[in-house]
């Protein structure tokens, strides 16, 4: 079985061999353009750069497009009076032709990339204008054939925000294929030097990409990242937390404070307008950088913001959900210091105003508050109150204008735990 290996792998590279039939030490060859049988690309032609016969030279003849009749060269294996954008002929013994094409890359290095100067129009996109020398071959018919050139436009953007570390100014890149003379990217959202790095060849020979810089940018383009930071006076275990950063809606209950950040590229974005609407109808508007509300009414609210400049602008916006309000009264509670239940206090739900009475069973009050996320702790002046029951009255009023009136019992167990 090994020995059927190693002759299918001689095979192979018997053939592989015999298919190469022209090489060169200092050139990079390509078989693959339609009409011709190799272009050579070289890093600068000297006295040093050839091209060479990989088989025994007899009789074989090299020739030039120009002149496909009388050699060059005869019974020798390379031909080196190459010249740029020149086209040459190799005849074997056998009569075969083959021909190839010469390059000298460093005649074809990119020359300049420059955005259009129209501020107006780079609010989404910027054009940038091109200049690439176009690298071609001819064959042997006449006919001239373009070889394409994979180019890079690099530049550096605003992206990725967190609230951790705000805005990150980063590399993004666009592949272009030359020969093209303009290229639309999407705007940088801050000041910025758009590169056009390149190209395939320069990977092949070996040498560094050539990179051409444009002059400095000024953008134009501006954007946002509306978060917010939440402070809910009703916030507790048994309500809602603070609101998440990002555009999705957010359910609260209300009164909520809410302070709504731009969080927009200065210095390009200069101007602001926030609205705030319910029910489609604007309730509220201002120009500052940020801006602070507080929700007191059950409703879905949209709040928008538009940053612009003389020129650009971004419009971001979220929706928050106020909720309607509710109360859920306890019927026992265990002050025993096991942090299990140890308070009377109520789950609630968008509540404005709070008033609570706790009464023994002889009616006189032991305790009284107006916090909701407060409660009591099952003492009188100080000292542990006598396990049994006791009686609430609440009075309240939600976001939503119901007004709530209850009355009920609550029982106090000290069990087992700490006395």
């Amino acid at each position: 079985m090994r020995k059927i290996i190693l002759s299918t792998c001689l095979c192979l590279i018997a053939v592989f061999t015999s298919a190469v039939k022209l090489t060169s030490t200092t050139g990079k060859p390509y078989t693959t353009f339609p009409g011709i049988g190799y272009v050579f690309i070289f890093n600068g032609l000297t006295d040093a750069s050839k091209v060479t016969y990989d088989s025994i030279p007899t009789n074989v003849k090299w020739y030039r497009f120009s002149d496909t009749t009388t050699p060059v060269y005869t019974g020798v294996d390379s031909f080196d009076q190459l010249e740029n954008n020149k086209g040459y002929i190799l005849e074997e013994a056998n009569g075969n032709r083959i021909t190839f094409w010469v390059i000298d890359y460093k005649l074809y290095k990119p020359v300049s990339i420059e955005p259009e100067n129209n501020p107006t129009g780079q609010c989404q996109n910027v054009t940038l204008n091109l200049s690439i020398p176009t690298i071609s071959y001819t064959t042997l018919a006449g006919s001239s054939q373009v070889i394409p050139r994979d180019f890079i436009i690099s530049y550096k953007t605003l992206s990725n925000w967190t609230e951790s570390k705000g805005w990150e100014k980063r590399d993004t890149t666009y592949n272009i294929i030359a020969p093209a003379v303009q290229r639309s990217v999407p705007a940088p959202y801050c000041d910025t030097k758009f590169l056009l790095i390149g190209d395939q060849f320069a990977t092949a020979l070996g040498i560094n990409k050539d990179t051409v810089s444009s002059t400095d940018y000024v953008t134009s383009a501006v954007i946002s990242h509306l978060t917010t930071n939440v402070n809910s006076r009703q916030h507790d275990k048994n309500n809602e937390g603070s609101a998440p950063s990002g555009l999705q809606p957010i359910n609260f209950s209300a009164p909520i404070d809410v302070h709504f950040l731009s969080n927009a590229n200065v210095p390009t974005a200069q101007f602001y307008k926030w609205g705030i609407y319910k029910d489609n109808v604007l309730i509220i508007n201002r120009t500052d950088v940020d801006h602070r509300y507080t929700f007191n009414e059950t409703g879905t609210y949209k709040v928008k913001l538009t940053v612009s400049n003389s020129t650009c602008s971004f419009t971001d916006s979220l929706t928050i959900v106020v909720t309607e309000s509710a109360i859920y009264v306890p019927n026992v509670f265990t002050p025993n210091g096991d942090n299990v239940n140890d308070e009377f206090r109520i789950g609630y739900k968008s509540l404005i105003s709070f008033q609570c009475w706790v009464y023994n069973r002889w009616g006189r009050q032991v305790y009284y508050w107006t916090d909701p996320t407060k409660g009591w702790d099952g003492n009188i002046n100080g000292k542990k109150a006598v396990p049994g029951p006791y009686f609430y009255v609440i009075k309240a009023v939600g976001s939503d204008k119901k007004v709530y009136k209850m009355k009920g019992d609550i029982n106090l167990l000290r069990g087992t735990g700490n006395q």
